[in-house]
């Protein structure tokens, strides 16, 4: 049974039985692409398949446009809005970047304020650079044994409102990668009575909308945009995504907004993609998550009775800064067998043939979802009990800290377009950054433009790399010298 009530036919698949009437017609095609079905291409139809590459077409009148939707992407969106129990649905083509960016161009205009949390994926700090507001960080609390940023609690949402009272918005991870969860419905409430929207990033958290048992959705709690990465946990294609908004929000504007940066050429893949996936959702999510808790949960029993692992789960719910738990969250803390997160990683896949959503440098994640089966979860507990067997070490030296607090100097957009030069990375401390610094995945920036650069993150730089943590973000790819601003 679906998990509420719908009042549309969720049975329908309007983009997808578009695609498969457009192949029986046996169209001849003098329009883009140019592999014309396959034909022109035949290494790549050969590796991908006539059935993809036979409905990878252009927009046209029966298979509607993304840019301005009137017929089967219309109804898909109507269809994704009431699976998701949205007011209006946009599908997304440019990952849960473009819905990301989206939710906040659509709100923020340069020098509105934002109130957010810092652990934000570098998606947020770049609509940032890229429409001038100015972050508001709460910065988050920090679980001292597992390393891990955790929730905004509530006083801190408080107090951040009434210190800005002219803040446009209150964005929220929901939840983190780590599969923790604010006070949503308490932070929505205060961002409204504030008169300020409150916009949530749903990366992580597709499958919200369609378990039971599992943390509040953004819609449910009457947030005002979403953004809500459905090639996560939802099944579809990567880099395909939804944005979804509330009531209060004008529709018509925002999708101007996502025309301003979304490709003119979207994608059927991707659209036909999420329209498959949302019915899948709506018809089977509620069954299919369930088994995907209960083999979370039995990975986490199996992992902890190894010894020296920590897979943590919802003991760590304090009622504010961890509100709530995802349960399918497989997040695995590693220090106490001598090793680093990112270390563990490594060895599953080298070693184990396993390859896991990402390591850091206390904790693994192992990313569960739909079409996960019980016995890849017996060769991942039994790979990690090896892994102790054979790599167990004292630890010696081993940090534990993920999240450092950042001292903001001027806004994102101020830094990453005002003059600056390249310096060596040591050389840099007590400057300010006009770049990013991350480890990818998660996409948190450990620096992000306007940020003042200080001992404690150039070790923590320096330490992630050599562990080999994979960075991102500076202009030298080799992560040896940072851009920072001429003062």
């Amino acid at each position: 049974m679906p998990y509420r009530k719908y009042h549309l036919d969720q049975t329908k698949a309007p983009i997808h039985e578009a695609l498969e009437r457009f192949r029986q017609m046996r169209v001849v095609p003098f329009d883009v692409p140019g592999h014309k079905h396959g034909r022109g291409n035949p290494e790549l139809t050969a590796f991908l398949g006539q059935q993809c590459v036979g409905v990878d077409v252009n927009s046209m009148k029966p298979l509607d446009n993304l840019c301005h939707p009137v017929s089967v992407i219309r109804e898909a969106e109507k269809l994704a809005a009431d699976a998701f129990g949205a007011a209006q649905a946009f599908l997304m083509v440019g990952g849960t970047t473009s819905s990301v960016q989206s939710m906040v161009l659509s709100v923020c205009k340069r020098g509105d304020e934002i109130i957010l949390p810092r652990n934000v994926h570098r998606s947020v700090i770049n609509a940032l650079v890229l429409c001038g507001a100015v972050p508001v960080y709460v910065n988050p609390e920090v679980d001292q044994r597992l390393g891990i940023s955790l929730g905004m609690k509530r006083e801190q949402v408080r107090k951040a409102i009434r210190e800005h009272p002219k803040a446009v918005a209150v964005l929220v991870n929901n939840p983190t990668y780590y599969g923790i969860c604010s006070d949503l419905r308490a932070i929505v409430k205060m961002a409204h009575e504030a008169g300020m929207l409150c916009l949530a990033d749903e990366a992580h958290g597709t499958h919200f909308y369609f378990g039971s048992g599992l943390p509040t959705s953004a819609m449910a709690a009457g947030a005002d945009m979403a953004a809500v990465s459905m090639h996560k946990s939802g099944g579809s294609l990567t880099q395909s995504s939804l944005l979804l908004v509330g009531p209060n929000v004008h529709a018509g504007y925002v999708r101007q907004i996502i025309n301003l940066t979304q490709t003119t050429s979207g994608s059927y893949l991707l659209m036909s993609s999420l329209d498959i996936s949302r019915r899948n959702l709506a018809l089977r999510g509620r069954e299919v998550f369930h088994q995907v808790s209960n083999m979370a949960e039995y990975a986490r029993e199996e992992i902890n009775a190894i010894g020296g692992y920590y897979a943590f789960g919802k003991e760590l719910v304090n009622g504010d800064s961890i509100f709530d738990f995802d349960t399918t969250k497989l997040s695995v803390h590693t220090h106490d067998i001598g090793l680093a997160g990112i270390e563990v990683y490594d060895l599953l896949r080298d070693e184990y043939d396993i390859q896991i959503e990402f390591g850091d440098i206390g904790n693994i994640l192992a990313y569960l979802s739909m079409g996960d089966r019980p016995q890849e979860v017996e060769r991942l507990v039994s790979a990690l009990a090896e892994i102790r067997r054979r790599y167990q070490t004292d630890g010696k030296g081993l940090l534990n800290q993920e999240y450092i607090d950042p001292e903001v100097i001027c806004s994102p957009q101020e830094a990453f377009y005002a003059d600056k030069i390249s310096l060596p990375i040591e050389e840099t401390e007590g400057k300010v950054c006009s770049e990013f610094v991350m480890c990818y995945p998660p996409g948190i920036p450990i620096l992000a433009p306007g940020e003042k650069i200080t001992r404690e993150i150039l070790d923590y730089i320096e330490y992630a790399k050599g562990k080999g943590c994979s960075m991102t973000g500076p202009e030298d790819a080799e992560i040896e010298r940072i851009n920072v601003l001429v003062r």
